[in-house]
């Protein structure tokens, strides 16, 4: 059955977005729950008609099926061992109204992207998650997500306005529409009319109705949405606010239209610290008391003071390092606490307060009435409100990284495990202690509890091993106890906010009791009859299944000694590439695949995701541990070559939204490293290179000119298809944006060449100082004040010249020369630099020793040149910079803008020109935090500066532009769009490799911003 369904699904859909090897559906089946299955099939959807055709052939051959987007959801929603449809990379579209209070949103645009488009317009995306930098707006509207400032009033539910969805027969229904809704009604008239029966069923029980309306005054998503029904009358209402909060389990939700909200413009926040738990909650139900004017109604349903408050425990606080918690400690056991003996910490626990104003003597008056109502508790020290993003930020941002940080605490090979319940919050003060108690009494003695407090709402974290029976047990146990607690004890929410998935689904009927599940069963019934939808998750008879398809987390165990110099580099630890690769190895053991990284990693969507990287190598070293399957070990390693090693781009922007700084590139480097020992002679082709530097260099600048020569005999696009031929032949690819050679200049070749430059400027020359025999190119024969500055040219910009279509200009160290003869400042270059790199193409190749050995060759160079740190060193090369930053740190190093900056600007006149240019700003520069430099710069520079939306990392990745081209330009998807639509003329980064890339991409030059800056630039007079 299985083969027909892919034979009939290959008519329709390309091969490449259809996964049933091993590899890539083990890497499909995770995602941040506690849970895995592995799918059979794993589908990268693309178009309305695309799922249409697939949920059609689905329902003809009974194959359950279930969808995702970002699989950041925590309750195993997005797990299937059947088809898994995936709809992220290809649904990003979006449109704005014309007032702005409202958006169309496609199901793969982050959340966070949402609030990027609205803010210029002052509004924000209502639910806001603590996931959002990473969660998709398909998985945040159908979990019904809420978050911490929203509340029950403006979560998903209350925030739709209409759905555009794909019925399990094909169908699309858009209820904004109402050319669709009468084309439904007639094509489904069953479906309408079961849809009205079964809201007045409802209605007609006032005692169901009533139970229904309470349940959703709080925070819940138990079981299916069944507020709709009671809300509305409309039955395409009913449908399309009965998709929000159905986990998949009711249609696909191919676009949706949202609410908006005013952003206020002036916000407040404090992190306030209570002596004891009830006493902070005590403080939360006070606050929620508060009353503010008529004129806030938007901010929030009940018109309240305070926007939000959130509960962090004394575990919360520790997993984080929170400064006053350490201080907190240090009086406690320094018996300055009263009451409180030495070593008792665990009664302090903070609420993180934030309200907001229209006015700023409106936030003033809020402020002084929330401290007010403070001033009746103990607090461990006097409530603070900031209005600085700088330092609110910072508090919000721990928030948000609690569990992932705690997680990251966990043993390795334990599980991180979340649940997030609801309490009336008359209740929380006594419910919250009795919650917190009982995790204890089952020896969860790391757990922590927080959460949105305001609205009674508590997310607990649990490390749990799942290596035996009784550890399995203990945990069933303690949920068990904790159902009761929350719906004998106080009729509250057992599924807050996360969604029912697999780990809440057998306690659905337990919360709601019989008749309201008997609705929901009828509900499902309806949208999906035949009930292949997301099986398992909201409805499943085993009252097991929240303890089965647990998911595996085996130790990321390398054998260091296997690599060729007998491991002693990799265990030694002592030389700065090997102690971070280790670091980073420890790092990824604490990775609890959550997805947060997969925003940031280019080849998401391409091959594998970061934490698909993490996922796969840890089901290889098991394999490899155990050796259980020795033929299918064999397969994974085979497959990972290409989806998981060759096309990491390895640019380590996945640790700059990861909560534990994860850089699986890193990982990918030591892979590689520890592969050596299968390629001997690819390592020893290495080392050979790294001895004989001048000589590749030279090799390389003939290949450049043979190269340059077919160009010009063949013709571009002769040119480009024999490339292209020989490139699927396994050789690099040469493009039309390939540059000429750069020949080694001589020093006396650079000091004529600032004579010519600055002929026609207005610096006064003196030519026979131009004559001297100095071994450094002089600037001071020009009548300006002369500074100095160590210049280490890349190999690449020692190697390469422009491109063709960049036009009769110079090679980029020259025009860095001239530059800095234009600003006063004499070149220094250090001695022998035609030998020296700093080990960038070593690393990224898994040859870590031989890195650090050219990285110490280049440093001793550096630090004699530069008189022992004496002068700045610059480097126009940002992966270069990159690596020589991690390595080098006895001297300053600069990128080009950050020099500019920060040197030049003030010995410059600068000329904007009205020229459209775009900016690159690679993942060297992100890292570094130099793109806010390179902004500023530009923007002095033009009047006119464009930054691409949706592009950070180009894969062209250091030489995987050349071998691996796909990589690139899957990279660059989104940019040459953008580029013809802001009628973009050329472009400037700082990294040549990638400005390869990125003219090859979108058809116009790109080059280093020097060059914009000197074009731009004459000395200040």
């Amino acid at each position: 059955m299985l083969n027909e369904f892919l034979s009939e699904l290959r008519r329709f859909m390309p091969a490449e977005r259809i996964y049933t090897d091993e590899l890539r559906t083990l890497g499909w089946g995770t995602d941040a729950s506690f849970y895995r299955q592995i799918p059979k099939v794993v589908l990268r959807s693309d178009g309305e008609e695309e799922i249409s055709k697939i949920v059609q052939l689905c329902d003809k051959y009974k194959l359950p099926f279930t969808f995702r987007a970002a699989g950041t959801s925590l309750s195993g929603q997005s797990c299937t061992d059947s088809v898994l449809i995936v709809a992220g990379k290809h649904w990003e579209k979006y449109m704005l109204s014309d007032t702005t209070e409202s958006i169309k949103l496609q199901p793969g645009i982050v959340g966070a992207r949402v609030n990027q488009i609205l803010k210029p317009y002052g509004r924000v995306f209502p639910p806001d998650p603590a996931s959002i930098g990473a969660a998709m707006v398909g998985g945040i509207v159908v979990n019904n997500a809420s978050g911490m400032n929203c509340g029950v009033h403006a979560n998903s539910d209350r925030m739709l306005l209409s759905a555009r969805i794909i019925l399990t027969d094909g169908t699309v229904l858009d209820t904004g529409d109402p050319v669709s809704r009468e084309a439904f009604k007639k094509q489904h008239p069953d479906f309408i009319s079961k849809i009205e029966a079964l809201r007045d069923k409802v209605r007609a029980d006032q005692k169901l109705t009533d139970r229904i309306t309470k349940k959703y005054s709080i925070k819940n998503v138990t079981g299916l949405n069944l507020r709709p029904l009671v809300a509305y009358d409309d039955p395409f209402d009913i449908i399309a606010h009965s998709i929000v909060g159905s986990e998949g389990t009711l249609a696909f939700l191919s676009e949706v239209t949202m609410k908006t909200l005013k952003d206020y413009p002036f916000k407040a926040s404090a992190m306030v610290y209570f002596m004891t738990m009830k006493e902070s909650c005590e403080a939360v139900v006070a606050m929620k008391k508060l009353k503010a004017g008529d004129e806030d109604l938007e901010m929030s349903a009940e018109n309240l003071m305070v926007k939000s408050a959130e509960m962090l425990d004394y575990k919360s606080l520790s997993s984080v390092d929170d400064p006053v918690y350490l201080q907190y400690k240090q009086d406690v056991d320094a018996g300055k606490i009263e009451g409180v003996q030495p070593g008792d910490y665990h009664n302090l626990t903070a609420i993180l307060t934030e309200t907001k104003g229209i006015t700023h003597d409106q936030l003033l008056l809020k402020i002084e009435k929330i401290k007010e109502c403070l001033g009746a508790f103990k607090l461990y020290i006097p409530a603070e409100f900031t209005e600085d993003p700088a330092v609110y930020g910072k508090y919000w941002a721990i928030r948000s990284g609690i569990f992932p940080s705690v997680g990251g605490t966990r043993p390795v090979g334990t599980s991180c495990l979340i649940e997030d319940v609801a309490f009336p919050i008359e209740s929380l003060p006594e419910a919250t202690v009795k919650l917190q108690k009982l995790i204890a009494d089952h020896g969860y003695d790391d757990a922590c509890i927080y959460g949105h407090a305001f609205e009674g709402n508590y997310h607990f974290i649990l490390n749990q091993s799942f290596a035996d029976e009784h550890e399995v047990a203990r945990y069933a146990e303690m949920m068990r106890d904790v159902a009761k607690l929350v719906v004998e004890g106080y009729d509250g929410s057992l599924k807050a906010e996360h969604g029912t998935g697999r780990n809440m689904a057998p306690f659905v009927k337990y919360e709601w009791g019989e008749k309201a599940y008997e609705v929901m069963k009828e509900l499902k019934a309806i949208f999906d009859p035949n009930g292949l939808l997301n099986q398992g998750v909201i409805f499943n008879d085993d009252p097991d299944c929240f303890i089965k398809c647990l998911k595996p987390l085996p130790e990321l165990d390398y054998d260091f000694k296997s690599v060729p110099d007998g491991g002693h580099y990799l265990m030694d630890h002592k030389l700065s590439t090997a102690k971070e690769t280790i670091e980073q190895v420890k790092r990824a053991n604490k990775c609890i695949e959550c997805g947060f990284c997969e925003v940031n990693c280019m080849s998401c969507g391409l091959t594998l995701s970061s934490r698909m990287r993490i996922a796969v190598q840890r089901e290889i070293r098991h394999l490899i541990k155990t050796g259980e399957d020795d033929e299918r070990l064999e397969r994974l390693q085979k497959q990972y070559k290409y989806y998981g090693d060759q096309t990491c781009a390895t640019d380590g922007l996945c640790s700059t939204s990861c909560p534990m700084k994860i850089n699986t590139g890193e990982l990918t480097h030591l892979i590689r490293q520890l592969d050596m020992n299968t390629r001997p002679l690819g390592y020893w082709v290495g080392d050979y290179a790294s001895k004989h530097m001048a000589g590749i260099k030279s090799g390389l600048r003939v290949v450049l000119d043979v190269a340059h020569a077919a160009h010009v005999t063949l013709g571009p696009t002769l040119m480009t298809t024999v490339c292209r031929t020989m490139n699927k032949m396994g050789l690099p690819l040469w493009t039309t944006a390939m540059p000429k050679k750069h020949r080694q200049p001589k020093k006396s070749d650079l000091t004529q060449f600032i004579i010519n430059s600055i002929d026609h400027s207005p610096l006064t020359i003196d030519h026979s100082a131009a004559q001297t025999e100095d071994k450094n190119v002089q600037c001071s024969m020009f009548n300006v004040q002369c500074s100095k500055v160590v210049y280490f040219p890349s190999c690449i910009n020692q190697t390469m010249g422009q491109s063709k279509s960049g036009g009769k200009i110079h090679d980029l160290v020259e025009e860095v020369i001239q530059l800095m003869a234009k600003a006063g400042y004499e070149v220094i270059f250090p001695e022998g630099m035609e030998r020296m790199c700093c080990g960038q193409i070593w690393e990224s190749k898994g040859m870590l020793d031989i890195a650090d050995r050219k990285s110490a060759e280049l440093e001793a160079a550096l630090w004699k040149a530069s008189e022992e740190g004496k002068y700045p060193v610059l480097c126009a090369q940002s992966p270069c910079l990159h690596r020589m930053r991690k390595v080098m740190h006895k001297m300053h190093l600069y990128e080009p803008a950050e020099f500019i900056m920060k040197f030049l600007v003030p010995r410059l006149d600068f000329h904007p020109i009205d020229r459209h240019i775009a900016l690159h700003l690679t993942c060297s520069t992100r890292q570094m935090g130099v793109d806010k430099d390179m902004i500023a710069l530009a923007k002095l520079c033009s009047n006119n500066v464009f930054l691409p939306e949706g592009v950070g990392c180009c894969g062209f990745a250091g030489d995987r532009g050349f071998t691996f081209p796909e990589l690139n330009k899957y990279g660059l998807r989104k940019l040459r769009p953008q580029i013809e639509a802001n009628h973009i003329e050329v472009g400037y980064s700082n990294s040549r490799t990638c400005e390869i890339g990125l003219e090859s991409n979108t058809g116009i030059p790109y080059m280093s911003i020097v060059y914009l800056v000197n074009e731009c630039t004459t000395t200040k007079k």
